[in-house]
């Protein structure tokens, strides 16, 4: 069961609120665009990860990428939950929290702008060419053979999207962002099934050969820095004293209220009659 719906007064105003993520969203892509053309930087950056990754022993990519290979519908879903989930699935998490829990929203919002502004630094200072166009990866890019893809064939021609801000991940981020928010806001006790969101996302990912696991892990970071930096929303009134069991550790539970010498001689009159009509 979930916890009750915020008052409303907690809800921002939507237009404006629609206008400052619409404005925040244009300048996350602008500045993503800004990198799109340093391509030998990115893929000197590629070499250095990919050796730095077989170093640490991390699991080869392209281990991944063979289990999707194994069948066509199987890859052919990961492109399109690479495609098609990202940007939906956060719009969504947003809106629900708007309308439902309007504190949780203030504070999902705030983490996911810090989150993504710490990554666009991060692009710009660290343009990284993905596995798929890294030729020691040796990966295929299951976008362009199997479709559906986001980009185009070649990363130069890309007006739109720039295929060399591998790292971090976003759509790792933003998962686990989306996984962690959903299980603050609610109480249902299948609430920590949102976790496989990113692990899903992660599977994904790096099976499509669109990212590194350091991609990965230096989103969960960042992630975790924006967490420790953005003070949690308020805990609801009914989940402050009571758990989903019952009264939680350091709750205030009711009282006994104390007995007055008036109440307290009526009691014991009461009790002596009591115990006469006994005798």
């Amino acid at each position: 069961m979930t916890s009750r719906p915020e008052a409303s007064a907690d809800r921002p105003r939507l237009i404006p609120e629609l206008l400052l993520v619409a404005a925040l969203f244009v300048l996350y892509k602008l500045g993503r665009l800004v990198t799109a053309g340093r391509a030998e930087d990115a893929l000197r950056n590629a070499g250095h990860l990919w050796r730095v990754e077989r170093a640490l022993a991390l699991p080869g990519e392209g281990s991944i990428q063979q289990l999707l290979l194994h069948g066509q519908a199987a890859v052919h879903t990961a492109n399109a939950y690479y495609a098609a989930v990202h940007f939906p699935a956060t719009a969504l998490f947003l809106g629900w929290l708007y309308l439902r829990r309007p504190r949780h929203y203030r504070w999902a919002r705030r983490v996911l702008a810090l989150l993504t502004a710490a990554a666009l630094a991060l692009h710009l200072a660290f343009p990284l060419a993905p596995p798929r166009l890294l030729p020691a990866a040796r990966m295929v890019d299951t976008g362009q053979v199997y479709g559906p893809t986001v980009y185009r064939a070649s990363p130069g021609a890309d007006t739109l999207a720039n295929q060399f801000a591998a790292m971090p991940s976003l759509h790792f981020g933003w998962a686990l962002m989306l996984a962690i928010g959903m299980i603050a806001a609610t109480r249902t006790r299948w609430r920590l099934l949102w976790l496989l969101h990113p692990l899903l996302t992660l599977v994904v990912i790096v099976g499509t050969a669109n990212h590194y696991w350091l991609d990965a892990l230096v989103a969960a970071a960042l992630l975790s820095i924006a967490l420790a930096v953005i003070a949690p929303p308020p805990r609801d009134r009914d989940q402050r004293g009571y758990g989903a069991r019952g009264p939680v550790a350091g709750s205030r539970l009711p009282q006994r209220v104390p007995t007055t010498p008036t109440s307290a001689a009526r009691e014991h009159g009461l009790a002596a009659g009591a115990a006469g009509v006994r005798a």
